[in-house]
């Protein structure tokens, strides 16, 4: 690996009401891909092609905001070019299959995808203790109350 800094996105997750929900869609996607003789992997197809691209590819992340809160991630496996259904210039986002729950981090609601510096990325939550073992919604709570 480079001495290339790391970098990360951060995206809202329309339509997700919990890590859950997140997750069982992406199931579906990569599902989805493998009947059509696809690789069977998580995307997200976005307008806007990430400048940073060899950052992003250091072991970046897409940052989930579901709620308001920052609540989990994927890592980044490729960028591709692709195109949307009426032929514009798209960027495939590939996924690395299953979501890392992070510490539940209040985000207030942006458009697209913003970039999210290493430093200021939520912890893995398998890294902070004995949380990990709290219900996402009981997570989500805490951290609307304050208490987090």
């Amino acid at each position: 690996m480079s001495d290339m800094p790391k970098i990360h996105l951060q995206k809202l997750s329309v339509g997700s009401v919990s890590i859950e929900s997140l997750a069982d869609w992406q199931t579906r996607l990569a599902a989805r891909r493998g009947e059509e003789g696809l690789p069977p992997f998580p995307d997200h197809i976005t307008r806007m092609t990430p400048k940073r691209t060899d950052e992003l590819l250091q072991g970046g992340s897409i940052y989930w905001v579901i709620k308001g809160v920052i609540q989990c991630r994927n890592l980044i496996k490729d960028l591709q070019e692709t195109h949307t259904q009426d032929g514009r210039k798209a960027c495939r986002i590939v996924l690395e299959s299953g979501l890392v729950p992070v510490v539940p981090t209040p985000k207030r609601a942006f458009q697209g995808w913003r970039y999210l510096k290493a430093e200021d990325a939520p912890q893995d939550l398998q890294d902070v203790g004995n949380v990990a073992d709290l219900p996402a919604s009981i997570r989500t709570k805490l951290v609307n109350l304050g208490a987090w």
